[in-house]
């Protein structure tokens, strides 16, 4: 994964500070410890880039949410049905539990896409050396 380092995609998976990706933006790293799956750090360490922008920033991670679960289900769906060959009730199944499983990673994976929207990787050369109030 560290070959990707510098792009969306591992900050997204690697649920690390969007700027400088060398920080967890999580308290806890495991996001099956459910009283802290959404816990966040307020400042990276090693850039001190505010995490929550303003109020309710990660409000919008919920719109988010919907196609992440989608792709979740649709992903059990093939595997059950078409791989498997699982009928459509025993599929359904699969589903739901896919989905009450994954939910605490795609919470984070959310959040994830929600703030890489908003905030892009800047090499270290390239940064401010200023300390944001």
């Amino acid at each position: 994964m560290a070959v990707l380092k510098g792009t969306k995609i591992y900050g997204i998976f690697k649920g690390v500070c969007p700027v400088c990706h060398e920080e967890s933006m999580y308290l806890e790293k495991n996001p099956y410890k459910l009283s802290k799956v959404l816990k966040m750090h307020e400042r990276c360490s090693n850039c001190n880039t505010k995490y929550k922008i303003e109020p309710s920033f990660f409000y919008g991670a919920m719109y988010v949410s919907y196609p992440v679960g989608i792709a979740f289900a649709v992903a059990a769906f093939v595997i059950s049905f078409l791989f498997i060959g699982l009928d459509l009730l025993q599929s359904f199944f699969v589903i739901t539990a896919t989905m009450v499983v994954f939910m605490p990673v795609i919470m984070r994976i959310s959040r994830n896409i929600w703030i890489n929207f908003f905030m892009h990787y800047t090499p270290k050369e390239k940064r401010k050396h200023t300390i944001k109030a």
